[in-house]
């Protein structure tokens, strides 16, 4: 009769174990990158599971090349997964910056740090963490966005001082306001030598108030914009 396997020996020479952290790493990043895939989002379904699966795969052999024949630790696992972390940061600069610079980008960027985050804790075995973590992302970045998009179109009221050219008309200023969906509630003028100042209070879109600035700016009657 042939012996029975050893199964702790078998998992341990072909690192079964591993293979069961790279699947969990498919599965939590492939949650998240699912919603941003549907959301049209850059870092799509295989961005982010390549993103876990890697995390956890260099936070595993982190922790393993500095274990001895006897289990004794040599050295600092910490050290290599550490670059992850600051690693992950060109990928989510670059994420930024192919939005040209607009705040769309940076909920992209941080999803892929978090889920850098959860490749760490499922490289480290924290598998129950990485779960937790994994289900948690994927609630706030489905359920909440519909919240954020409310916010972003609830109605603000802000004051606004405007430096523009001597002269500049108010009735253009208002048109270019306007335009975005702002409107002027009250409002001071003051002309000196050197400019016209406005102080206003504006009304409109809160989403609208984040991208008015630019496009007053890019009137060459307007020298500066603050908006409180």
């Amino acid at each position: 009769m042939s012996a029975l396997p050893d199964w702790a020996q078998l998992t341990a020479d072909l690192r079964l174990d591993l293979l069961l952290k790279l699947v969990m790493a498919v599965v939590l990043g492939g949650a998240v990158g699912l919603e941003r895939e549907i959301a049209g989002k850059p870092a799509g379904l295989r961005t982010n599971i390549l993103i876990c699966v890697g995390a956890a795969l260099i936070t595993d052999i982190s922790i393993e090349i500095v274990r001895g024949a006897d289990g004794a630790r040599l050295g600092d696992p910490a050290r290599l997964a550490a670059q992850i972390v600051s690693g992950i940061g060109f990928i989510g600069a670059g994420t930024i910056m192919q939005a040209r610079g607009t705040v769309t980008g940076l909920t992209s960027a941080a999803t892929i740090w978090v889920v850098a985050a959860i490749g760490i804790a499922i490289g480290a075995g924290k598998y129950i963490e990485a779960a937790g973590a994994g289900v948690l992302v994927t609630i706030v970045l489905a359920g909440l966005g519909t919240l954020e998009h409310r916010l972003r179109r609830a109605r603000r009221v802000l004051s606004c001082t405007i430096r523009a050219r001597p002269g500049f008309p108010q009735d253009e200023l208002e048109q270019l306001l306007a335009a975005s969906g702002i409107r002027i509630i009250g409002q001071r003028m003051f002309d000196h030598a050197e400019d016209r100042v406005f102080e206003l209070k504006l009304a409109g879109p809160a989403r609208q108030f984040e991208v008015v600035t630019d496009k007053l700016l890019m009137n060459a009657g307007i020298f500066g914009v603050h908006v409180d």
